[in-house]
This record gives C-alpha cells, sequence and structure tokens, in this order.
C-alpha cells in the first residue's frame, strides 16, 4: 500500500473563495488526491485543527462540526477529529494523533487549519499533498501533521500574528468553512458511490 501521494500533486493549490465554483474546484482537487488512497483501503482521518476561543483559529473546529453534524445520518466512511465540542489544538493535538495511529490502520490523515499569508491571498483555500505545521503563525512548536493538508488563509500574517486571529472576522472564516465543508461532502459523496 502507498504511503505517500504521487509527487506530481506537492503544489498547494490556491483556490479563491470569491470564485462561484470554488468548493467544485476544491473537490475536483481533493477527489483527485484521495482516490488513490481509497482505492488501497486507507482509513479517512479528517483531523480539524483549532480553537473557537479565537475567532481566526476557529475555522477547523467548524468545518469538524459542520461535518460531524451532516454525516450523522450518512453512510460516509470517514472519521473526524476536532470539532466546536471536542476540539483539537496545541494542548491536546500530540495526544489526538496518538490515539488516531492506534485506533486506525493506516491512517490517510487529512489535516485542516486556518493559516495566516499574504495580503492578497486571504480567502483563499490551499490544498496540498504533506503535511501543515499547526501553530507555526504565532510561534508554537506543534508536529507537523496530515498526509494532505486543507488550509483557509483567515487573515494577513505580520508582526502581531495573534491579534489578526483575534480580530479576523467571522464572515471570512464562515465563508472558507462553508466552502471547504461543502468541497469536503461533494467528495465523499464522489468516493462512497465509486
Amino acid at each position: 500500500m502507498p504511503k505517500t501521494l504521487p509527487a506530481h500533486n506537492r503544489q498547494a493549490l490556491y483556490i479563491n473563495s470569491n470564485q462561484p465554483d470554488a468548493s467544485t474546484h476544491f473537490a475536483g482537487h481533493l477527489h483527485e488526491l484521495l482516490y488513490p488512497c481509497v482505492y488501497h483501503g486507507r482509513e479517512l482521518v479528517l483531523l480539524c485543527i483549532g480553537t473557537d476561543r479565537i475567532t481566526g483559529d476557529s475555522l477547523g473546529p467548524i468545518i469538524g462540526h459542520n461535518l460531524a453534524e451532516i454525516t450523522k445520518c450518512s453512510a460516509h466512511n470517514f472519521y473526524i477529529y476536532g470539532t466546536l465540542g471536542s476540539p483539537v489544538h496545541a494542548k491536546n493535538l500530540a495526544q489526538t494523533l496518538d490515539s488516531i495511529y492506534v485506533d486506525h490502520a493506516n491512517p490517510m490523515i487529512i489535516a485542516v487549519d486556518a493559516s495566516l499569508g499574504r495580503p492578497q491571498s486571504v480567502g483563499f483555500v490551499t490544498i496540498g499533498v504533506g503535511a501543515l505545521t499547526p501553530g507555526a503563525g504565532v510561534k508554537k512548536l506543534l508536529p507537523k501533521v496530515g498526509d494532505i493538508h486543507v488550509t483557509g488563509i483567515v487573515n494577513a500574517s505580520g508582526s502581531a500574528n495573534f491579534t489578526a486571529l483575534q480580530s479576523t472576522p467571522f464572515n471570512t472564516v464562515a465563508k472558507l468553512a462553508n466552502i471547504i465543508t461543502d468541497g469536503f461532502i461533494r467528495t465523499f459523496e464522489q468516493l462512497h458511490h465509486g
């Protein structure tokens, strides 16, 4: 079973959330990345990182919450860690990763997190192969996570990144969360129905 994804997919794709087909574009790329893993029987684990106590850092838990609510009555075969009620953040990330590797055989981890970026990139979704480094923008030393990473660029980085996360408009976070949630639903439906 392959442990890594093809090298040609390693560059992150940037998707503008203002485009009307943003979630379709995201879903198409995610499907392309996940299909080989599903074909080889790897369990899909969605690790949504962040906390609802800081607006700019709430993207991951909102997506996890939305997907958990939507999939309660469906047959999608993936696992969600990190919701509004049970967030995964700096204090419990390492423990959560340990649990994932105990509970899932050869998991394919999709790490989702908010990020800061260039001013012209605010409002973009990124998706690519490889791990992301949670907390890097606010100088926290946390383990790299994910076989695939998904980020929503919620605000511009600068000399006061923690303040930028605290002052992020909720509308920006909500818009990114809706696009990413919709993209995940489309992808998992495609994978589930072959």
